[in-house]
């Protein structure tokens, strides 16, 4: 069997199509399943709303790409705007457009699902040859300290001046030549994304693909989905073109990601005895801003290949976080460094000399952090949905302690100046001045924070009173409708989340395909 990428422009009627397992989504969670079912010699259609954009499309150009690849345009946030959302929209998902940074699944993380959440078969030594085999198969390696580039050093001079804990980052890359775009697609198909490995793999074992394709429904009978109902999109302007696409499979797994896989099951009707939309997770970010005499240049160079996880753990009931360093390219600076008019205007004139951490806090840890919830717009809204994430106290104590570790990292490695992330910025010219974030205000809109890694919204569980999916990723009350990416998660993780996708995919394919009846 053969398979075939089509785009929406290529759809000029209402088509229906038959298969054994429909894949809504193609990213980290989506990707790998496709694959996985299709070398079984299952029939798969795959629906990605987003387009097909290859390496031809990745031209550096940031305009078009966080308006092209990204969901919403680059702009989703949650409902009161307080945190900004990153979140990809196209063939390959997040995959297409992240920094490349790998981690597997922090150990305590699976047992807190298993003692906590009830999850069920899902542990360390489970997950370790499905690791094994996409390290190798997406060349997950080691990005090792002598090829870091100056924005990194950074983190990792600060981190040992002070005595932190440090490591360096694997990433999936082969033949990097270190642009410093990951974000806005790989001009040069180095990055190891399921759009150029594992999705080629499965259209080569009869996958069928189709991009443009917005799913918007799910059709059910008694226990079973019976349909994928899906609009499709003219790939120039995202509007649908009118024409319709249905499938009608045996099998339906959604991998839309967190926001769009709860959204998905709430427009079908779906709401998991109330689960559905509950404990969204965000990995909230804040970001310490810092100018050094020399030059940074943090938007060249491979952009995320130095962490630590020093602060992970502060005890009971607090936050705590992940420290990691962004790229600056420019367009992106101007949207998160802080300041306005001219103030602005001198911040971006000196992003040459500019660095940044990140705080990646991690939520849905500690008893009472039920995280966010995604909900249903008027019908008028047709890719915004209602995301709420309360930031309460803990989450603020987190946020002012985390600035105050990474101004003292930033200082140690040299830094001439440290600014914090409020509207009315912070600015530190020395270890003397880090007490002042302390009388800094911590609140929505005053202190800036955004999200990469979404999780959660259809968390796996022990119970059907309090979780979405089971332990084997299917629907709680339906026979032949699994949830198959990071939306499952009961909780965050703490590291970035694309190894534990792909992880948790390919371990899931098995029963999904048993769902059908493979064996194979």
């Amino acid at each position: 069997m053969m398979g075939r990428i089509w785009t929406g422009d290529e759809v000029t009627e209402d088509t229906t199509l038959t298969c054994d397992v429909c894949v809504v989504g193609s990213g980290a969670g989506g990707g790998v399943l496709g694959l996985e079912l299709a070398k079984r010699g299952l029939d798969v259609v795959m629906l990605e709303e987003g387009g097909y954009h290859t390496r031809r499309d990745f031209d550096l150009d940031e305009a078009k790409a966080y308006s092209t690849f990204y969901q919403e345009g680059g702009n989703r946030a949650t409902d009161d705007l307080a945190i900004s959302i990153f979140q990809g929209r196209t063939v390959g998902g997040g995959t297409t457009i992240n920094w490349c940074a790998c981690f597997r699944t922090p150990p305590e993380i699976l047992e807190r699902w298993r003692d906590v959440h009830g999850v069920k078969g899902l542990d360390t030594a489970a997950l370790t040859p499905h690791w094994d085999w996409l390290e190798e198969r997406l060349s997950i390696r080691d990005w090792p300290i002598e090829r870091a580039n100056r924005n990194n050093r950074i983190l990792w001079d600060g981190l040992g001046a002070l005595g932190y804990s440090r490591g360096t980052v694997k990433r999936n890359v082969r033949a990097c030549a270190a642009l410093g775009t990951c974000g806005v697609g790989c001009p040069t198909d180095a990055k190891q994304s399921t759009l150029v490995t594992l999705i080629p793999e499965a259209v080569e074992q009869g996958m069928r693909l189709y991009a443009n394709a917005s799913v918007r429904q799910l059709s059910t009978q008694g226990i079973r989905v019976t349909a994928v109902h899906a609009d499709v999109l003219d790939p120039a302007t995202s509007r649908p073109t009118g024409k319709k696409l249905t499938v009608n499979a045996k099998v339906t797994a959604v991998c839309g990601g967190a926001i769009n896989s709860p959204g998905l099951l709430l427009r079908s009707k779906l709401t998991g005895r109330g689960n559905v939309g509950k404990r969204l997770f965000l990995h909230p970010v804040v970001i310490s801003q810092a100018r050094f005499r020399e030059r940074v240049e943090a938007y060249s160079g491979a952009p995320l290949t130095v962490y630590s996880r020093q602060f992970i753990d502060r005890g009971p009931g607090k936050l705590g976080w992940l420290l990691e360093v962004p790229p600056l390219m420019p367009l992106q600076s101007a949207v998160a460094l802080s300041g306005f008019g001219a103030e602005h205007q001198e911040h971006m004139a000196s992003l040459p000399h500019a660095n940044a951490l990140l705080s990646i806090c991690l939520d849905g840890v500690h008893p009472g952090d039920e995280g966010g919830t995604v909900a249903l717009r008027d019908a008028s809204e047709y890719t915004r949905f209602k995301v709420r994430y309360p930031l309460r106290d803990f989450h603020w104590e987190g946020f002012r302690e985390a600035l105050k570790v990474s101004a003292r990292i930033q200082f140690a490695a040299g830094a001439e100046q440290v600014m914090s992330p409020h509207s009315r910025p912070v600015v530190m010219r020395g270890e003397k001045d880090i007490a002042l974030l302390d009388r800094a205000p911590y609140s929505p809109l005053e202190c800036s924070v955004v999200s990469a890694h979404q999780m959660g919204g259809c968390a796996m569980g022990g119970s059907p009173e309090t979780s979405v999916v089971d332990s084997t990723l299917r629907y709680w009350d339906l026979d032949n409708l699994f949830v198959v990416d990071g939306s499952v998660f009961p909780t965050a993780l703490g590291v970035n989340p694309m190894e534990t996708i792909l992880g948790v995919a390919r371990w899931g394919s098995q029963h999904v395909a048993a769902a059908v009846g493979s064996t194979a």
